[in-house]
């Protein structure tokens, strides 16, 4: 048995060939969107429009004075926005206005604690402390189940290196 793909335009439903320029669109925001960016497959004939019904707006967000909650964001007319500077005009002091700093990238991994019993005995670069190599050498059997179950490489007293690394007794 075999399947058949069949592609059409999400906005008018026509069927697209496999010759047929397929225009992809990423819906960002929307009033009905709920659960982040979708995306629709069109002709180029669909959206040719979109460029001339395209409005000049301004995307601002309110912050409250003391900083609580989440800012509201707007969008408005840009024009609507404009008319709201009245002592100077809107282009002169946007240019002159203080930048907003871009928020800082945060690191994509929390920093792990391999001093407890949830992470010692993992592979790091970094030093093994006395707490980490403590829980190993007490706890072996616990470690080595937990990281077997998770694929990774287990820790053998017998191994020089890991002796050395988790203060086991080195057999002379």
């Amino acid at each position: 048995m075999g399947k058949k793909t069949i592609h059409v335009s999400d906005f008018t439903g026509q069927v697209l060939g496999p010759d047929d320029e397929v225009v992809k669109v990423v819906v960002l925001e929307h009033p009905d969107l709920v659960a982040g960016p979708v995306q629709l497959d069109a002709t180029p004939v669909d959206v040719e429009s979109i460029d001339d019904a395209a409005l000049d707006v301004a995307v601002v967000e309110i912050h409250d004075r003391h900083g609580h909650g989440e800012p509201r964001r707007v969008v408005l007319t840009a024009s609507e926005f404009d008319a709201m500077a009245t002592d100077v005009p809107m282009a002169q002091l946007l240019r002159t206005a203080e930048r907003v700093k871009p928020p800082k990238a945060r690191r994509a991994t929390e920093k792990i604690d391999y001093g407890t019993i949830e992470h010692a005995g993992r592979p790091h670069r970094g030093r093994v402390t006395e707490e980490e190599a403590r829980l190993v050498r007490e706890h072996l059997d616990e470690v080595n189940k937990r990281l077997a179950d998770a694929g990774i490489r287990q820790v053998d007293p017998a191994d020089p290196e890991h002796a050395a690394r988790y203060g086991f007794p080195v057999a002379d």
